[in-house]
């Protein structure tokens, strides 16, 4: 895509928070080139939280993002759906501290910027390519980018029975991301159920907007909408903390077990150093292919 996109026209939805289980209402608005998606608390006047890496808070059974105080919470399913559709800029007025889970996939948001439609601007799009290899480990589990000319995802999960380990690895696109990444459901497990609820979480969480596994199997009628369905959505959720880079990637990401912690870890290492990357423009790519495909 050679220019940066807003939306067409502005789209709303209203839910619960998942771990607050506050009800909330945002509003997807149209924004400038170079805006970057930002969201407004509009219940504490307007004050703007910039989805970046510079401003994540906390990442541990969600991705939090604050700015002077003030809290975003389980921002990934929504940062994924704009970054998977190709959407650049965008302001998401939010009357509450937590993004509406909705039904716990990125599916009602890929409905509402479908519906809202999409517009290029003339500002040209710039890409943030990986120029090194990095990684990130930690107590087996561990994440990899490795240098690319597109954005290509490897996501492994191992969870216990009835679950099992799986794997996904596509080259994303926005109409791969609607049909095999979007309606994977947030999940967890019964067993776990009344230490998260201690713990000040999943107080929003039912059967409707989440997956519940018992020892047995899935609690929800219906059961999955696919085997992998977790290994997909952690996808979803990794695809939405790499969001937080603010431009397009190019690079394939490699996630073994790996969390919010971990993705958030990896972008924290690769914005640190500029050596580990460099931003082409559309027509530097393009050029650069074209120059591979010819030698």
């Amino acid at each position: 895509m050679r220019f940066e996109t807003t939306i067409q026209r502005p789209a709303e939805a209203s839910g619960v928070g998942l771990h607050s289980g506050v009800p909330v209402r945002i509003r997807i608005l149209p924004a400038p080139a170079a805006s970057g998606i930002v969201f407004v608390r509009t219940d504490l006047d307007n004050f703007h939280v910039p989805a970046s890496w510079r401003h994540v808070a906390r990442v541990s059974y969600a991705t939090s993002l604050m700015r002077q105080g003030v809290l975003i919470s389980t921002t990934e399913h929504l940062l994924s759906v704009f970054y998977a559709m190709g959407v650049d800029n965008a302001y998401v007025e939010i009357d509450n501290l937590e993004v509406p889970i909705l039904d716990g996939s990125g599916l009602p948001f890929v409905k509402l910027i479908e519906e809202a439609g999409i517009r290029q601007s003339r500002r040209g799009r710039r890409y943030l390519r990986v120029r090194r290899p990095v990684t990130i480990e930690d107590k087996g589990k561990r994440i990899s980018i490795l240098p690319a000319d597109s954005f290509r995802l490897t996501c492994e999960t191992d969870y216990p029975r009835p679950v099992g380990r799986h794997t996904i690895e596509l080259e994303l696109t926005p109409e791969r991301f609607a049909s095999q990444i979007a309606f994977a459901r947030t999940f967890g497990w019964e067993a776990d159920l009344n230490q998260m609820r201690n713990m000040g979480l999943i107080r929003g969480a039912s059967l409707e907007n989440a997956i519940c596994f018992t020892s047995k199997g899935v609690m929800n009628e219906g059961g999955l909408r696919a085997d992998d369905e977790c290994c997909r959505h952690k996808a979803l959720d990794l695809i939405g903390d790499l969001a937080l880079l603010g431009r397009p990637l190019l690079g394939h990401v490699i996630a073994e077990r790996a969390g919010h912690a971990m993705h958030a870890a990896l972008v924290a290492r690769l914005m640190s150093d500029s050596s580990l990357y460099e931003i082409l423009t559309f027509d530097q790519l393009a050029g650069r292919v074209a120059k591979a495909l010819v030698s």
